[in-house]
């Protein structure tokens, strides 16, 4: 039997990791509607020394410098030849915020789109940032920061980081707002999980109808809510903030490795677990050879001097003996993976092998 001051430890112990485990509403779903929207926009740069378009390889730099100064008052005769080594093409890109207002201030990200150089010391002349609609939201424009530096002299040359895109911090301001359609049918809004799961989104209903009322939320699949809230706008934004602040232990996802194919690096996230399997694995490299040799003939031999090539193809393969992997937790995953002794590279193709063949019990996804 065990005593009352133990049996209260244990409950306080179960109701502790219960809530430590409960994530509020707003980390699991969003509000449909509220989302960003990506703006786009062409313009120039200007204020590089030297590092800018070579406007014969890049032509519509000089068209877009002609348009420019066109609308500024500035007439440029046809036929004029637009050397001009200190401005740049760029694509301009921005993300309007749900609830962006005129004024608000955007961050943006300017990338070469000619044959420029480098950026740096650049400004960005007034851009237009438009929506998938055509309409302008936003005007950016401002000095960017080019977050590296190059150098040259005499043909040798260093570079340090990416040159050809910059940053302007605060480079837009907000010309038009993005209209939102919340709750306007009868006080009818739409939670959309962020990871479609039928336990999380049937815990997530009872939560929510359990603070408001039966028929306040209603599941109508694994990664949407329909709920009922308030007709009036300041009682339905009142109704939002208190449904995104409800805990809710979300069911557990999936167990899941990440390969990147390009860089190499191999992520294992969950409870990934290895049946028990046995793994050779052995390198295969064939390195081919040429070398140039001349076949000249004797004295007097009336032959001609022969000019080729020999070949030398060589096969190398590394031992690879049986090794028994299995684990029933990742730390003890990890383990058996590294006991291997393979490189990220030979690991994605181990891990590949090892989910073709059902000893990975994980999704396994390629980047």
């Amino acid at each position: 039997m065990l005593s009352v001051k133990k049996a209260f430890f244990l409950l306080a112990l179960l109701l502790t990791s219960e809530i430590a485990c409960a994530e509020p509403i707003k980390q699991l779903a969003d509000f449909a509607g509220v989302r960003p929207n990506n703006l786009v926009g062409y313009g120039l740069v200007v204020g590089l020394d030297g590092s800018g378009d070579q406007t014969m390889q890049a032509p519509f730099t000089g068209q877009s410098m002609v348009n420019m100064l066109s609308q500024l008052g500035v007439t440029i005769p046809p036929g004029t030849n637009m050397q001009l080594r200190n401005v740049a093409a760029v694509m301009v890109t921005a993300t309007l915020p749900a609830f962006a207002r005129p004024g608000q201030r955007l961050d943006v990200v300017v990338s070469s789109m000619g044959n420029a150089r480098s950026l740096r010391g650049g400004t960005l002349l007034m851009t237009p940032l438009k929506g998938v609609d055509g309409q302008v939201y936003a005007l950016a424009q401002g000095n960017l920061l080019i977050n590296g530096v190059s150098a040259e002299a005499q043909g040798a040359s260093a570079v340090i980081n990416q040159q050809a895109g910059g940053r302007i911090t605060g480079g837009a301001i907000v010309e038009r707002s993005v209209a939102l359609d919340l709750g306007r049918n009868a006080g009818m809004l739409q939670l959309n999980l962020k990871q479609p799961d039928f336990a999380t989104a049937q815990r997530m209903m009872d939560a929510i109808n359990q603070e408001f009322g039966f028929g306040t939320a209603e599941a109508l699949d694994g990664g949407t809510l329909q709920l009922q809230g308030p007709t009036d706008s300041s009682q339905r934004v009142r109704f939002m903030a208190q449904v995104q602040q409800l805990n809710v232990n979300p069911s557990a996802q999936s167990p899941r490795v990440v390969l990147n194919s390009r860089s190499g690096a191999v992520v294992i996230s969950g409870p990934v677990r290895l049946r028990q399997a046995a793994v050779a694995h052995g390198n295969l490299s064939v390195t081919i050879s040429s070398e140039p040799f001349v076949s000249q003939p004797g004295p007097l031999s009336g032959g001609d001097t022969v000019v080729g090539t020999t070949s030398d193809i060589t096969i190398e393969q590394e031992a690879g003996t049986l090794r028994v992997v299995e684990g029933v937790d990742l730390m003890a995953v990890v383990d058996a993976l590294n006991s291997l002794g393979a490189t990220p590279n030979d690991l994605m193709a181990i891990l590949q092998a090892l989910q073709t063949s059902g000893a990975l019990r994980a999704e396994l996804e390629i980047i």
